[in-house]
């Protein structure tokens, strides 16, 4: 999409400009400085320069007596009473002479003084008021262009974005394919009488490409995209924002067929409570927005996108039918959708033919659309820093590890004993992974440190695409999350501060089963938790009395507690592949998870292992982190 801006005026018209200005002034300024030029003396003077002949032109005025000398000088004095003047100057051979007073009409007086300047500015206003339409500002825009309409406006081009630029969303772009169906053959659909969506909201996590949709559904449709966002309604004063949306839909209709993107609409249509408020200019640019999109007048042709990560904060008047008919959902994508995401981006940079969007797909699993795309990136940044002409598939999978952990802290230097330790959790966290049923297969195992704060990490990736979790699997990924603090207890037989995020992650997810998921024999199928905000993260609530809840909290240690012994049994049980693994880890500092299962089935450390393909992956790659 290309911006629609106002034709530019030739240079030559501001140099035109510039000249009528400047000469506009000297014009107006040069009497001002003619006056300075002038020597005033006394009447005197002006009597004997008379006498003596050195008078050579003389301009007798109302108030003074303008008079030059032989030489050309300028000179001024005060008007006397003098019967004999004319005689005397006429007996000096001056030339001189006294203004006459022209009679002006009243009438035209008043014209000049009082109707001619009013016109001028009246002109002057006109001018620059529809210079500030042309630039969207609005015709009832005030001082600084305080509540007048600053969307942007685009109109569709040949390098604009299409569907085929957006990957990974196919059920999105399926419900937005009918909204471009109906802008080029309205007929198709008024013939049967059925009505499109006057609004449509999409909804999901920041960075899946809910912008880079509606541009797409502007660029299929060819028609006018109008863009703003919803924090540029909001003004100082009260009635401001409520006046751009004025404006906004103004220009719209007058553009129909068209479409109207309000990007983060969360910022004016978070929902109404009733609470007195000394201004409340958000509640009034939301009834504004609420009467453009379903009010007497209807706007056919314009049809509203809009976008939040924000669902449930709206108010309910803006999601009823009539307004926005039609929720999206632009949900994270999954590995097909990733893979496809990947190839788009990676059509800017030169790849190296080995690149296998697959594995990289795999590992980056959870991943955004906005995420992949910095994958490519940094992986196109790594090999100039490696001084390759192409990116290779070594450079993506470093950049999924950039993405997710952080840059390798080139000048962090490891004790002995903290290598040590960090080598016998990461081993820990792998080998109670790889000795449970229904747990992802390592992929890979480090005690590199990260800019992230990670001294190491362990990543695990789903064999397939999983929507469903069981306890038994829940289980298994908190002793999972135990196993690096088992280890250290079983080899060392004390603990450290590294197993923090572990700490977090097992508690989390334990909380969850007994709060959200009815996996406790207590509280059978009753939810104790609410998630608001699951767009951004997801923040928990408790809905239960204190009693319940102090018994929530010692079903959460207990149940950690089990399976932290259940981790401390298992490495117990091997501790020997637990020394093996871990010391050839130190030496090595990264393993992949081929060397990891084939020393654990005891094979020999020295022998060379082939990178085996792990069967596919999706959804979610676990990264336990050593802070």
């Amino acid at each position: 999409m290309q911006e629609m801006k106002p034709p530019k005026k030739p240079m030559a018209f501001y140099y035109i400009v510039v000249l009528a200005v400047i000469l506009l002034f000297n014009e107006m300024a040069r009497p001002y400085f003619d006056q300075q030029q002038i020597e005033q003396v006394d009447y005197g003077t002006f009597m004997t320069m008379t006498d003596d002949q050195n008078i050579q032109k003389v301009e007798i005025q109302d108030n003074k007596i303008l008079f030059t000398d032989k030489d050309g000088k300028k000179y001024k004095t005060g008007v006397m009473d003098d019967p004999e003047l004319a005689d005397r100057l006429h007996q000096s051979g001056a030339q001189f002479s006294q203004d006459i007073k022209e009679e002006t009409s009243p009438i035209v007086s008043f014209f000049l003084a009082w109707i001619l300047p009013l016109i001028i500015f009246f002109a002057i206003g006109q001018y620059f008021s529809k210079k500030l339409m042309e630039k969207g500002v609005g015709g009832n825009s005030m001082m600084f262009g305080m509540g007048g309409n600053q969307a942007k406006i685009y109109v569709p081009s040949s390098e604009g974005i299409h569907f085929k630029d957006v990957a990974g969303e196919d059920e999105a772009k399926e419900n937005l394919a009918e909204i471009v169906d109906y802008l080029h053959n309205p007929q198709k659909y008024t013939g049967i009488g059925a009505q499109m969506p006057k609004g449509v909201l999409l909804v999901g996590p920041p960075g899946t490409g809910k912008t880079m949709l509606a541009k797409a559904v502007a660029g299929e449709a060819d028609v006018p995209f109008f863009s703003i966002a919803g924090s540029e309604f909001v003004e100082m004063f009260v009635g401001m924002g409520a006046s751009k949306v004025r404006d906004l839909f103004k220009q719209a209709k007058e553009k129909a067929p068209c479409i109207v993107f309000i990007d983060e609409i969360d910022a004016i249509g978070q929902k109404r409570n009733g609470a007195s408020m000394g201004n409340d200019e958000r509640e009034q640019t939301l009834n504004q927005l609420l009467t453009e999109m379903d009010g007497f007048e209807g706007n056919t042709g314009v049809i509203i996108l809009a976008a939040t990560n924000r669902p449930e904060s709206l108010d309910p008047a803006l999601l009823r039918p009539g307004r926005f008919d039609r929720r999206v959902p632009v949900e994270l994508p999954d590995l097909k959708g990733r893979e496809e995401i990947l190839a788009v981006h990676a059509k800017k940079v030169k790849l190296a033919d080995d690149v296998d969007f697959h594995t990289v797909a795999r590992m980056a699993a959870g991943a955004s659309g906005a995420e992949l795309a910095n994958i490519i990136n940094e992986g196109a940044l790594r090999a100039v820093r490696s001084g390759r002409s192409l990116v290779t598939e070594a450079d993506l999978e470093e950049s999924v590890e950039v993405v997710i952990a952080g840059y390798q802290k080139k000048n962090a230097i490891l004790s002995d004993q903290e290598k040590h330790t960090v080598a016998y959790h990461e081993i820990g966290h792998a080998l109670v992974a790889a000795l449970q049923s229904h747990s992802a297969p390592v992929q890979k195992i480090t005690i590199i440190p990260r800019t992230s704060g990670a001294l190491g990490y362990t990543m695990q990736v789903e064999q397939k695409d999983k929507y469903i979790l069981s306890k038994e699997e829940l289980e298994n990924k908190i002793a999972t999350f135990t196993g690096g603090r088992a280890a250290e207890e079983v080899k060392f037989g004390q603990v450290s501060t590294g197993a923090a995020n572990d700490i977090e992650q097992a508690t989390k997810l334990a909380r969850a089963m007994i709060t959200r998921y009815g996996m406790s024999d207590d509280f059978d199928m009753v939810a104790m938790e609410t998630i608001t905000n699951k767009y951004l993260g997801g923040d928990a609530s408790l809905a239960c009395s204190a009693a319940t809840q102090e018994r929530i909290d010692k079903q959460v240690v207990e149940l950690v507690r089990k399976q932290h012994e259940k981790a401390k049994q298992l490495l117990e049980e091997n501790k020997d592949k637990l020394d093996k693994l871990a010391a050839y880890l130190y030496e090595k500092e990264t393993i992949t998870g081929a060397e990891f299962m084939h020393i654990l089935k005891g094979g020999d450390p020295d022998e060379q292992v082939e990178l085996a393909d792990t069967a596919e992956t999706d959804e979610k790659s676990q990264t336990l982190n050593l802070e």
